[in-house]
C-alpha cells in the first residue's frame, strides 16, 4: 500500500480532505499526484502537503496505481474521452466519489475490465470526521478493496454496502445527514432563545449537547434506544419532551424525509446515467479537466 501511486483528478474540497487525511495518516506525499483545470488549487495543495502536480492527464494516469475521480459527474465523460483508453489498458484502480454515477456507466466509459469502486463520503470528511459508503465492482481485487478502504478511513469511518442501490440509502443517511442535524440544532437554538436564553449561550449549549450525545453513542456498546432510556427518568423533563416528539410523529417525519432524500438520489442517478447519452458524449473531444 505504501508504494501505490495515487492520482487525484480534481483538487477541490474533497480531494483536499482526502489528501490531508492521508498525509496525517503518514501516507508518503511523494506517492500522491494531483491535476485540476484550476492551477492555483494544485499549487496550494502542493505547498501544503508536498504532493506532485501532473503536467497532463496522460502523465497523471500513466504513473497511477489508483485514480481518484474527485470531479463533478458531468465532467467524467470529458475525462474519459481524453484518457479512457489509457485507463482501460493500464487498469489502475478507479475510485469515483462523483455522486450518482453508477458502475454501469463508469464501466462503459473506462472499460468493463477496469476495477472500479464508488465512494460516497460526506462533508464532515473535511475535518476527518466523515462517514463513507463504498461499493465495488467484481473486477476489484481484495488488495484494491483494502487500498480504497485505507484511503477513505483517513477521513473517518467506512462501511461497505452489498448492493449498489444501497448507495442511495447511504446518501440519505450520511450524505445528506449533516444538514438534518444542522436543522435540529437551529430549532433547538431558536427555541432556547425564545424561552429566554441569550443567543451565545443557546448556541454553545446546543452544539456541545449534540457533540456530547454523538460522542457518547460512538464510545458506548449500548444501542441508541438503550442510551435514550438511560437518560430518560420516568415522569421527568426528558420524558415530557420525548412524549411530545412521539405525539407529533417525529419518527414518521424523519422516515419520510430520509425516504425523500433516497428517492431523489435515485432520480438524480437515473438522469446522470443514460447509456445512450454516454455513448454520444464519449465520441466528442473535451477539455474540461
Amino acid at each position: 500500500m505504501q508504494k501505490a501511486n495515487i492520482t487525484f483528478i480534481g483538487a477541490g474540497n474533497m480531494a483536499r480532505s482526502l489528501i490531508a487525511g492521508m498525509v496525517k495518516d503518514n501516507y508518503p506525499s511523494d506517492h500522491i499526484w494531483i491535476i485540476d483545470h484550476h492551477p492555483e488549487k494544485c499549487d496550494q495543495l502542493s505547498q501544503l502537503y508536498d504532493v506532485h502536480i501532473a503536467k497532463s492527464l496522460e502523465q497523471a494516469v500513466e504513473q497511477a496505481d489508483i485514480v481518484v475521480l474527485a470531479i463533478k459527474p458531468n465532467d467524467i465523460p470529458a475525462f474519459a474521452s481524453n484518457v479512457g483508453k489509457l485507463i482501460s489498458s493500464k487498469k489502475p484502480l478507479l475510485i469515483s466519489i462523483a455522486a450518482g454515477m453508477r458502475l454501469e456507466v463508469l464501466e462503459k466509459l473506462f472499460g468493463s475490465d477496469t476495477a472500479i469502486i464508488r465512494a460516497m463520503p460526506n462533508t464532515a470528511s473535511m475535518i476527518q470526521c466523515g462517514a463513507t459508503g463504498l461499493f465495488a465492482n467484481e473486477k476489484t481485487s481484495k488488495e484494491q478493496l483494502s487500498m480504497a478502504e485505507h484511503i477513505m478511513r483517513s477521513v473517518g469511518v467506512v462501511v461497505w454496502v452489498k448492493k449498489e442501490s444501497h448507495m442511495d440509502i447511504v446518501t440519505a443517511v450520511s450524505g445528506s445527514g449533516p444538514a438534518y442535524f444542522f436543522m435540529i440544532m437551529e430549532c433547538m437554538e431558536k427555541a432556547a432563545v425564545e424561552m429566554g436564553l441569550n443567543e451565545k449561550n443557546a448556541h454553545l449549549l446546543t452544539l456541545q449537547t449534540i457533540y456530547g450525545a454523538a460522542k457518547m453513542a460512538l464510545e458506548s456498546s449500548e444501542s441508541l434506544s438503550k442510551l435514550r432510556e438511560q437518560v430518560t427518568s420516568k415522569g421527568g423533563t426528558t420524558a415530557a419532551a420525548l412524549n411530545s416528539f412521539a405525539e407529533n410523529g417525529l419518527s414518521e417525519i424523519i422516515a419520510k424525509a430520509m425516504l425523500a432524500a433516497k428517492d431523489r438520489g435515485t432520480e438524480i442517478s437515473a438522469m446522470l446515467n443514460p447509456i445512450s447519452q454516454i455513448n454520444d458524449q464519449t465520441k466528442k473531444t473535451h477539455d474540461h479537466i
